[in-house]
């Protein structure tokens, strides 16, 4: 068996380099046993029965790191996760844990007080939630002073219902803000999960009350499944500030039933309305958002169900980058996608035609009727009129308007139409997503951190290149857990270069960057096409764009390393690499590879016979680092 050339004729007199990449090109996997050898990745695993963690709170400004559990709270050191952390043991009663029990619930998985809501409310304290086995319940948490001895209790004193603050079922899709004293929470509010809702609640006092969609309107929110929010301003004026939150939901159009998704969003000084909607939003309205692949027949294939947002911010507040994973709904047509939006075409969609259904049978249209002023969602503010200081203040047929009205026709479509990244036929969906923006040495670029299903976080990068066209690179796939279990959820500091992924399992700690595992040659530097690495005359090293040394090789777009590395003393023969098998047995074709991006091939050369086939049809399975071929 031998490696030969790749096609590509830029990197040829360079492939000598990379011959031994086979395994990360094929199986494009570090596993955590290598992880944990290259310093790259530290682990919190809790208890031997796992820790199920649910929620995390990194606060890189105090160097603290809180994570939500099964019965506990854990502070940890956000810099090394392997230190000792404090706990707070947080289990639900006796006598809720017997009643779930009694109603068929899981003993282990569910009926427990997992943790969901961590949200800081000032500089001293932590609003907490948990499940409470199936009867939820919220504290606030004392957090002073220095991690290793300041305050970490659980104020008695303040525990209450979450109800309509926090989920029933501990695995029910679920979100939640706090901002300026309120917490904004997409939840269900009750003990079967089929009401869903979205809620305010707490706030300064007296103005503690509940807000929340109408229950009544099927049309509202319909078995939905929250995902996100965020507190987001729509123009200078304050009074204009919005909640966008992102969910997915049934929808009905005529007889036909689908999954959907949403973005919707609510006033921040909406205060309900009177009558009908007492404690209702009244100005709350939503949108489809697609996410599609467009077919050659016209016929587009959609990711329906949104799994996560993230919003990278840009120089303007007001106006960050969506970053959303979709899977698809099909049984039959597996696949995940990243699809990316900006706030403008939001806006635009929120700001166009609302949609008009004439009863439960017919579909939606676009409404050709009058708009009623001031426009249905708009929220009060004495800019727009001085006789509108509440949402209390709308006339009459605006409240009617948006209380049958709350779809808008126009859905949202991706900035370049299409996913910037797309998984198919593979044996993982993805279910996470951070972005990081990266300055490199020719230009700026936005890599993914996507976690799976299956316990594995990929590092990918979407290049846009000269005709407009985007190459999806896959610069890493990395197996954090060593059992295959989904990844619940991830946090980035950007401060410590650190990515924090939870699952079930426990909590790992990654490095956003392992340069010194592309090799210690400037071909495999450039080939890596990583933009936190570049090639600086001695070795793979973190690029830095303040960094005075001028020898940084580094070419994201290309991946060229003839352009970059023509002055180095690589050698220019082609290695190969012998191996010897035994026909109608499996053989182990194992190499250390430094890049994802190595083009390799393998022949067979049979005994008795000088020809040498090409191998094309190989089953491959990995395990630290190996490759089986069965041919």
């Amino acid at each position: 068996v031998q490696s030969q050339k790749s096609e590509n004729p830029k990197i040829e007199r360079f492939i000598n380099l990379f011959v031994c990449l086979l395994i990360l090109s094929i199986c494009r996997s570090l596993c955590g046993p290598e992880l944990l050898q290259a310093g790259s990745v530290s682990l919190f695993l809790g208890p031997s029965d796992g820790l199920h963690s649910h929620s995390q709170l990194l606060d890189e400004e105090r160097g603290r790191l809180l994570l939500g559990a099964r019965d506990h709270i854990y502070l940890l050191d956000p810099d090394n996760l392997a230190r000792a952390p404090r706990k707070i043991y947080w289990p639900a009663p006796r006598d809720r844990v017997e009643m779930c029990k009694l109603a068929g619930k899981n003993a282990n998985l569910e009926c427990a007080n997992f943790v969901r809501v961590l949200h800081n409310y000032n500089r001293t304290h932590v609003y907490a939630c948990g499940t409470g086995a199936f009867h939820p319940t919220c504290a606030f948490i004392e957090l002073t002073g220095h991690r290793k001895d300041g305050a970490f209790q659980l104020l008695s004193t303040t525990v209450e219902s979450g109800r309509l603050k926090c989920p029933f079922d501990p695995l029910q899709p679920f979100t939640s803000v706090l901002t300026d004293q309120y917490l904004y929470a997409g939840t269900s509010s009750d003990f079967l999960g089929k009401d869903t809702t979205f809620t305010r609640s707490l706030g300064p006092p007296p103005d503690q009350h509940y807000i929340r969609t109408d229950i009544s309107e099927d049309y509202w929110i319909n078995g939905a499944r929250f995902i996100s929010a965020h507190p987001i301003a729509d123009t200078y004026n304050p009074d204009d500030d919005k909640i966008y939150f992102f969910f997915r939901e049934v929808s009905w159009e005529g007889n036909d039933k689908s999954i959907v998704s949403r973005v919707a969003r609510v006033c921040k000084n909406d205060v309900g309305g009177l009558r009908s909607l007492t404690n209702k939003w009244t100005t709350f309205l939503k949108a489809r958002l697609v996410c599609s692949i467009p077919g050659p027949d016209g016929v587009d294939t959609h990711f329906d169900e949104l799994q996560d947002i993230f919003l990278l911010p840009t120089r303007d507040d007001k106006n960050p980058v969506v970053y959303a994973v979709f899977t698809t709904s099909s049984s039959i047509f597996r696949g995940s996608a990243v699809c990316v939006y900006s706030m403008a075409d939001i806006r635009a969609a929120f700001n166009g035609p609302y949609a008009h259904k004439e009863g439960p049978d017919h579909r939606w249209v676009e409404y050709e009727g009058r708009i009623p002023y001031p426009r249905p969602g708009t929220c009060p503010s004495k800019t727009y009129d001085a006789k509108i200081k509440t949402t209390k203040d709308f006339p009459d047929e605006v409240v009617s308007f948006i209380r049958f009205h709350p779809l808008m026709y126009r859905s949202v479509y991706p900035l370049t139409g299409r996913p910037v990244f797309t998984r198919v036929r593979v044996d993982y969906t993805l279910t996470q997503i951070v972005v990081d923006r990266v300055l490199a040495e020719d230009g700026q670029y936005e890599v993914m951190f996507l976690g799976t299903d299956a316990g594995s976080v990929l590092k990918v990068v979407s290049i846009t290149q000269e005709n407009w066209s985007t190459e999806e690179v896959v610069l890493e796939e990395l197996q954090v857990f060593q059992v295959p279990t989904p990844i619940l959820s991830m946090e980035m500091s950007t401060k410590q270069q650190q990515l924090y992924v939870g699952s079930s399992e426990g909590l790992a700690q990654v490095s956003l960057s392992r340069c010194h595992l592309y090799g210690h040659a400037c071909a495999e530097c450039c080939l890596a096409r990583d933009p936190y690495c570049a090639w600086d005359g001695h070795t793979c090293a973190r690029y830095i764009p303040a960094s005075k040394r001028r020898a940084r090789r580094q070419d994201i777009k290309h991946g060229d390393p003839a352009s970059q590395c023509w002055d180095t003393e690589d050698s220019t023969y082609d290695f190969e690499r012998v191996l010897f098998g035994v026909q109608s047995n499996s053989t182990f074709l194992e190499c250390i590879p430094k890049s994802q991006q190595a083009q390799i091939r393998w022949y067979i050369q049979r005994a008795g016979s000088e020809r040498r086939e090409e191998v094309r049809d190989i089953c491959w399975c990995c395990k630290s680092r190996r490759c089986r071929s069965c041919f």
